[in-house]
């Protein structure tokens, strides 16, 4: 019989499990998830530690918050974030139409778990940090399932936690709330510094049932009249944002009637943002539990308001969901080796050490939130154009081995409006976490990496699918580059030498893809030739997914219903690639059922040719066959 009887020390005496890798990404929100997934991808071995059951952090199931970009929700076109965000987005898409945040979960969970050389450490909460002289030495966490504890050492360790936890312990230099204006020379900023920030919001589902459904309110909630909904919509509604002041449009007007402005669409089935709280509390962090407990009090009499307050149109309408955990907008924010601030935003700056780019206006929302019902929630900055993010902000000053991925990054707090979005952060956390795997490789800091080798940083990026304004493929290896490209048929602006001019998307009224003038029953061929036989190793092609449309996972109706079904009906589906030595096949390949907009085919074998054919057969519903890039190495 087995003896139950413990022999061992109870768990508190037990010492951590020490663990060592390359790279160390703590927080799995969307930035860390890509960092993580980054920097394993180019070889580095690589812990990513997630104090949630769930990947995603706000655009979890836990939160449901949608993904929002640079594309200002088809207010920007060409806009859409590639990178592993979209492989994420697009395999979401195939796996799961109806977007089931459940299944999205997976999604997240399979990419962390599939990617060779990532360790997923989840329920784990970091809660100590050893640090001293400029480094980070190792950090302590505690896996509350297997009772473990767990002590990291790494070469460069990379703070995704959203509140720069990792690098508050460590003693890095942070910000909260506002700057003066004489600081970075924005104009909008307050003439003197305070504490404010955006709240915490907590989300709700609801659904109609077909028959009446009554609610009680409990004794616990709030009670709101029509004067607190003043400046907050809360029917079937869509709202337009321009730089200096709100207009109101009925959901049948045509988005893209409004480019560049922040378009909302408020339903009464998804909950509202501007259930929002905490702001203007003395501190956001701190206070977080008793934050959610007000937010609990204020959803459930928003909703009361909606049901028995008034006509809503809600007589059918159930609660179904109501958020556990808040998703939080700002907090502290690491000072990075440069602080992107208001004015590179507004001007579209394209720094030389560029790495990810954002569009999202400079959102501002009120301190008080819902509490301050006399403002208006958000101050919306919008502009025209993208901007890019420098490498220099993902490194935190004073730490030789401290990166920083997300809405905590080296940003002034009017310029953290636009970057805290979450495709804006992984986008970033791409590329901290490729570059944190190619300094450790090396042997060097980030900031001396970046001193060194920022061209093959962002050259890395750009063939991983990632996109940095201003910059192009000028990979010494691809062989592409050289080729000379013909095709079968083009459309006019759409030839077939557009795959090799190093941009993988249109910009503005370039356009840089071949396009073919349908497609013929053989198929539309593209054809590149090589001036020599060569070794082919590898075939990267880069397809159409629609960077305008949005593929974001989200509990708002009115966004579903302006979604596609099925994956992009531009990308390509059905294709043949071919390697030729001479005019005679030597290597070939079949792709059916492609849904995805980055395609990597290893070509197997010793396999040397002059000539790589491109025969596209079907789309996934468009008539012309759409190619961005091709690569050969």
């Amino acid at each position: 019989m087995k003896n139950y009887v413990h022999e061992k020390p109870a768990p508190s005496q037990n010492p951590a499990v020490e663990k060592h890798y390359d790279v160390v990404v703590v927080g799995g929100g969307m930035s860390g998830v890509c960092a993580a997934i980054a920097a394993a991808r180019h070889g580095a071995k690589t812990a990513l530690i997630q104090d949630r059951s769930v990947y995603g952090g706000n655009a979890s199931s836990e939160t449901r918050m949608h993904i929002s970009g640079a594309s200002c929700h088809w207010g920007k076109k060409n806009a859409a974030e590639t990178g592993i965000l979209m492989e994420l987005q697009l395999e979401n898409k195939y796996l799961n139409d109806n977007y089931n945040y459940s299944v999205w979960d997976a999604v997240l969970w399979s990419a962390v778990r599939s990617t060779g050389g990532l360790d997923s450490y989840m329920n784990t909460t970091m809660d100590r940090v050893i640090a001293g002289e400029g480094e980070v030495k190792s950090i302590e966490c505690y896996q509350m399932t297997t009772e473990t504890r767990y002590a990291f050492t790494a070469e460069i360790f990379i703070d995704a936690t959203g509140h720069g936890t990792l690098g508050y312990f460590a003693g890095a230099d942070y910000s909260i709330g506002r700057e003066a204006s004489e600081v970075y020379n924005e104009k909008e900023a307050p003439a003197v510094p305070d504490g404010e920030t955006m709240g915490n919001t907590i989300y709700f589902c609801a659904r109609d049932t077909g028959k009446p459904v009554k609610f009680i309110k409990p004794d616990w909630a709030y009670t709101f009249d029509e004067s607190f909904f003043r400046h907050r919509y809360h029917g079937d509604i869509v709202v337009y944002h321009d730089a200096d002041d709100v207009v109101v449009l009925r959901p049948d007007e045509d988005y893209e009637d409004h480019a560049d402005q922040l378009v909302e669409k408020y339903d009464v089935e998804s909950g509202y943002w501007w259930i929002e709280l905490g702001g203007d509390w003395d501190d956001i962090i701190k206070s977080a539990e008793d934050i959610r407990w007000e937010l609990y009090r204020t959803i459930y009499g928003v909703w009361d308001h909606i049901k028995n307050g008034g006509d809503h149109g809600a007589e059918n309408y159930e609660l179904v969901w109501v958020g556990n955990l808040p998703g939080t907008r700002e907090s502290r924010r690491l000072t990075g080796e440069y602080m992107l601030n208001a004015n590179d935003i507004l001007a579209n700056r394209i720094f030389d050490d560029a790495v990810a780019y954002g569009g999202w206006p400079m959102d501002e929302h009120v301190a008080g939130g819902f509490a301050a019902r006399e403002s208006i929630p958000s101050r919306v900055r919008s502009f025209p154009g993208l901007y890019t993010i420098p490498y220099r902000s993902y490194c935190a000053r004073g730490f030789r081995n401290l990166m920083m991925a997300g809405r905590d990054i080296g940003a002034t707090k009017l310029a953290m409006g636009s970057t805290r979005v979450m495709a804006t952060c992984a986008v970033g956390g791409q590329a901290a976490g490729t570059a944190a795997a190619m300094a450790a490789a090396r042997g060097c800091t980030p900031a001396e990496f970046g001193e060194k080798h920022i061209r093959e940083l962002q050259q890395a990026l750009l063939k991983d699918d990632c996109y940095i304004p201003g910059f192009r493929n000028e990979d010494p290896l691809d062989l592409a580059r050289s080729a000379s490209v013909s095709a079968t048929s083009c459309r006019p602006g759409c030839g077939p030498e557009k795959v090799v001019n190093g941009v993988a998307r249109n910009e503005e009224d370039a356009l840089n893809l071949w396009q073919s003038a349908g497609i013929a029953p053989e198929g539309e061929t593209l054809t590149l030739r090589l001036d020599r036989i060569q070794p082919v190793r590898e075939i990267r092609l880069t397809f159409d997914p629609n960077l305008s449309e949005e593929r974001c996972i989200s509990v708002s109706r009115a966004f579903l219903d302006k979604e596609p079904i099925g994956p992009a009906k531009e990308l390509v589906r059905d294709y043949t690639v071919t390697v030729c030595a001479g005019g005679e096949p030597v290597w070939s390949a079949d792709v059916t059922g492609n849904y995805q907009r980055l395609n990597v085919l290893p070509v197997s074998g010793e396999v040397a040719g002059d000539e790589v054919r491109l025969c596209v057969t079907a789309t996934n519903g468009d008539g012309d066959a759409r190619v961005f890039e091709v690569r050969i190495y």
